[in-house]
């Protein structure tokens, strides 16, 4: 089966700009199979592995389900991408579908329950919280209007879980062609962790080797560091799965850079395990 992205599509203008984060994603990815679905239901179910997960819809995702498909069709194909539309066969009652877990990637904006009038940069909503949360793959959130990267950013703050966001940039920038920078705000609680980690997971060779730009600031807070990651840049950030819900991604420094920055992130959580299908081959010497 092809690496596939799961996109469910909003019917309105700011879903039309999801909708081409996603195309966009797809190919600069390659060989990325988007499937689309349209609800016709306010909710959705996703059976992950370790919770079953209701997702809340607003009306907006339902309505005028023809001409939504309609107009996904024409921007899809314009853009020659491969797509499917996705039927659910399996409901838990009868206006309750199911919809498949086992994507590659998930494309969500960040809120897919609130009104588009609550949509901002600074928000994101509880439900895609849940499905980083119980993910086995990254998901990708997107910024309110398309934008484009030329260039992969990874945040890797010395953890087991910034490492597998080091590994799925890797696996981007193979996939792309695109320049990778790993960029570090220095933690005491971590000083002896950083290259370890990273040697553990057989990235570090690979970063000395290829000369990978890895930026460590020592001084400065975060926000002001922030300034320094280009704008044309797709970011992959680890998502801790420690503590409340609310945790999970506020009250954190992924809170803050997706709060400051208004780049599309793709977002790896505690349970995914996407990185451990992509193992790091260090280039050859000879």
């Amino acid at each position: 089966m092809k690496d596939n992205l799961l996109h469910i599509y909003r019917n309105t203008p700011f879903g039309r700009e999801t909708l081409m984060q996603s195309i966009y994603f797809c190919r600069m990815m390659k060989n990325i199979y988007l499937s689309v679905y349209i609800p016709k239901h306010t909710q959705f179910l996703m059976y992950f592995e370790s919770e079953v997960v209701t997702i809340d819809l607003d009306s907006s995702y339902v309505a005028s389900p023809d001409a939504a498909q309609e107009r996904v069709a024409k921007m899809i194909k314009e853009a020659g991408q491969s797509f499917r539309f996705l039927e659910p066969t399996d409901f838990t009652a009868n206006t309750l579908p199911n919809l498949p877990a086992n994507m590659t990637y998930m494309t969500c904006p960040r809120s897919i329950v609130d009104s588009t009038s609550h949509i901002g940069i600074g928000y994101i909503g509880s439900r895609v919280r849940r499905i980083v949360k119980n993910a086995q793959f990254p998901v990708l959130i997107t910024p309110p209007s398309y934008k484009e990267w030329k260039s992969i950013t990874v945040f890797y703050g010395g953890s087991k879980l910034g490492r597998n966001a080091v590994r799925t940039a890797f696996h981007m920038a193979d996939r792309t062609g695109l320049p990778l920078t790993i960029f570090t705000q220095l933690e005491p609680k971590f000083s002896d962790t950083y290259e370890k980690n990273l040697k553990e997971g057989g990235l570090l060779d690979r970063i000395k080797q290829d000369n990978i730009k890895w930026r460590i600031y020592d001084g400065g807070n975060l926000e002001e560091n922030l300034f320094n990651v280009p704008f044309d840049s797709i970011m992959v950030v680890g998502a801790a799965g420690h503590g409340s819900m609310k945790e999970l991604l506020f009250g954190s420094k992924l809170e803050t850079i997706q709060r400051t920055l208004p780049n599309p992130i793709l977002v790896v959580g505690p349970h995914c395990t996407h990185s451990d299908d992509y193992i790091v081959d260090a280039p050859s010497t000879n």
